[in-house]
């Protein structure tokens, strides 16, 4: 898997999150959709990645993400930013993953653990 980010999308990350949020899960979040199979794409702002989580190729933050959701994403994705709607999209050639890509920081949450 390979996770393009666009130049926008990297300073507003960074504008948004600090320059610090180096490192990103990438998940099919199904938190209150109802089913495990109905996740919505959803970057984790993490301190480190899981046991067993797989890294991607990024060429701008490291990026990983569970085997078990490789299953929901293409192997080339671009994440970019729209500044119009203030919003990231995530999209590969064949399909728009989000036009309101979610990213959460879970750095706060990994570091009391």
């Amino acid at each position: 898997m390979i996770i393009q980010w666009t130049e926008e999308a990297v300073k507003e990350v960074q504008a948004r999150f600090g320059a610090d949020a180096r490192m990103w899960k990438l998940v099919s979040d199904s938190e209150g959709c109802g089913c495990s199979v109905d996740g919505v794409a959803t970057f984790w702002a993490i301190n480190a990645p899981a046991n067993g989580d797989l890294q991607a190729g990024s060429n701008s933050f490291e990026v990983w993400y569970e085997q078990r959701h490789e299953v929901f994403f293409d192997d080339l994705m671009r994440v970019s930013y729209d500044s119009g709607n203030r919003a990231f999209k995530l999209a590969s050639d064949g399909q728009i993953y989000s036009n309101r890509l979610k990213l959460e920081d879970k750095r706060a949450e990994n570091a009391a653990v």
